[in-house]
């Protein structure tokens, strides 16, 4: 005798929605559930609306933080920004913590990850080649390095150093308010805010 489980297109839904980060299988179920019992025309709103982000979104070729695909991001095409200086992140997504705590004004540069040359991450699997040509255009800016104060992020920031050393250009790294060990995501606005303040130059 057959058990009885999902038809096989909810199965399917499921599975995907597993694939999803923080998501468990049950969690999934529930997700899945809601979609087919109370969603309604929601569930095809939704729908439409993952295929529109997926299809529209791209990178911002200054910076690499999301914009519409083939356009600059809001701060890269924003003329009020402080062009002088440019925040360093590891992803995309530690642009909005710094965002939100409302504490800088200038450009940012996302690496797309930080060295790890144990999971075949190396310095040319990183945005920094590019970082480079924009301190080169931008002579006597600040950069401020802000990666993760974790073993990785560590070494980014002294590779970095290293890197842009020759270059006329303050180098300064996120300091007091950033717990050893975490990133940008693990933390609130008012740390932010207070790493940024407290930020102090490497030369």
């Amino acid at each position: 005798m057959n058990s009885q489980d999902y038809p096989p297109d909810v199965r399917e839904l499921i599975d995907c929605l597993a694939r999803m980060p923080g998501t468990g299988r049950r969690s999934a179920e529930r997700l899945a559930l809601w979609f087919l019992l109370r969603a309604g025309e929601d569930a095809s709103r939704i729908s439409q609306a993952i295929t529109r982000a997926v299809d529209s979104t791209g990178t911002c070729p200054n910076c690499g933080f999301f914009a519409v695909r083939g356009e600059l991001c809001t701060a890269c095409s924003d003329p009020t920004r402080d062009a002088s200086c440019i925040c360093v992140v590891e992803h995309a997504t530690d642009v909005l913590p710094i965002e939100r705590s409302g504490s800088f004004q200038g450009l940012y540069h996302c690496l797309g990850g930080k060295l790890s040359p144990l999971d075949g991450i190396l310095p040319e699997s990183l945005s920094i080649e590019p970082l480079v040509q924009r301190v080169k255009d931008r002579p006597n800016c600040e950069v401020i390095l802000a990666v993760g104060s974790d073993v990785e992020g560590e070494a980014t920031a002294l590779y970095l150093g290293d890197r842009l050393a020759d270059l006329p250009c303050r180098i300064s790294r996120l300091a007091q308010g950033m717990p050893a060990g975490a990133g940008l995501s693990q933390a609130d606005a008012i740390t932010v805010m207070r790493a940024l303040k407290g930020r102090v130059n490497l030369r």
